[in-house]
């Protein structure tokens, strides 16, 4: 049996190409990065920490963006961590637990965040379209429910899949042409037939995205029709301002993940992949602290507070 299982994974450790062509930068590199994730980690932590000590925020909306924030360090420090080691001491080799490890917490977590999303912008639609309703609709036990819906869906999906994808053989190349363990190409380096796993983690990550973008759309729809009707053009600005946070983090999210999925074939695909993941990795959870903290008016008061 033990035989049996080194035939089918030869394999020990793999490699992560990381970005071959700036190498040479490492400890620019490293430096930029570093910088980048301390103020992601702080900025989603100082969210996560004024939300819990001010007693104002104790409401559904700062509590999915507290969560939301929360997953959003996971996501970082899933990835980034390992790529700060590449830049510094040029350590590309990561073993195949650990691989499987980091990627399954960047899917889970990813996972979670777009149902985040989701439930957030049906938190909008509640507050904005049934203003009067919304304290009995989003009650405690309800955004307890939500919350922990979009963990639970989350976590079958992708542990169903990585358990896929660890039965396959690997027994030829190690080296990942990425600077994580990112699935696709994990699957590509298999030498096992690969078109049963492929299809289900394209269905997975179509299921995924499409029904948080179809859930937002549908809510979104309803909030302009919603808005447009108000008869004051003061109460129109102040219901859109109420959205404008969330709208920036909406199109950061969709934005990359259509970068990388929907682009003409003759594009340099690996490349683009690769710099569609920093915005998805580093570039977005930085800038989500800074556009709620500055869009958010309750948020800034908190923080200017605290600060004082």
């Amino acid at each position: 049996m033990l035989t049996e299982m080194e035939n089918r994974t030869s394999v020990q450790e793999f490699t992560l190409e990381g970005f071959p062509t700036i190498q040479h930068l490492g400890k620019v590199l490293f430096l930029v990065h570093l910088l980048a994730y301390l103020a992601s980690t702080a900025g989603n932590a100082i969210i996560v920490t004024i939300t819990c000590a001010d007693s104002r925020l104790h409401t559904p909306m700062y509590l999915f963006l507290s969560i939301f924030s929360f997953v959003e360090c996971g996501v970082v420090s899933a990835v980034i961590t390992k790529l700060l080691v590449i830049f510094l001491l040029g350590r590309q080799t990561i073993s195949f637990p650990a691989c499987f490890i980091q990627a399954f917490v960047f899917l889970f977590l990813g996972a979670a965040a777009f149902f985040l999303i989701a439930v957030m912008s049906l938190d909008q639609y509640v507050a904005i379209c049934k203003p009067l309703h919304y304290p009995t609709i989003m009650n405690p036990k309800t955004c307890f429910l939500l919350v922990t819906a979009c963990f639970a869906l989350a976590f079958p999906l992708i542990t169903g899949l990585l358990v896929k994808v660890s039965l396959l053989s690997f027994c030829g190349p190690h080296v990942i042409p990425h600077f994580f363990c990112e699935l696709g190409r994990l699957i590509h380096l298999s030498c096992s037939d690969t078109r049963s796993v492929e299809m289900l983690a394209l269905i997975l990550a179509l299921f995924i995205i499409f029904t948080s973008i179809i859930i937002t759309i549908i809510a979104y729809s309803n909030i302009v029709v919603t808005i447009m009707q108000l008869p004051s053009a003061k109460e129109k600005k102040k219901a859109f301002s109420t959205c404008s946070s969330h709208l920036i983090v909406l199109s950061l999210m969709y934005g990359s993940c259509v970068f990388i999925y929907v682009k003409p074939k003759q594009t340099n695909t690996l490349d683009s992949n690769r710099e569609a993941d920093i915005v998805n990795t580093v570039v977005t959870p930085l800038l989500n602290p800074v556009i709620y903290t500055l869009w958010n008016k309750q948020v800034h008061q908190a923080l200017r507070e605290t600060i004082c």
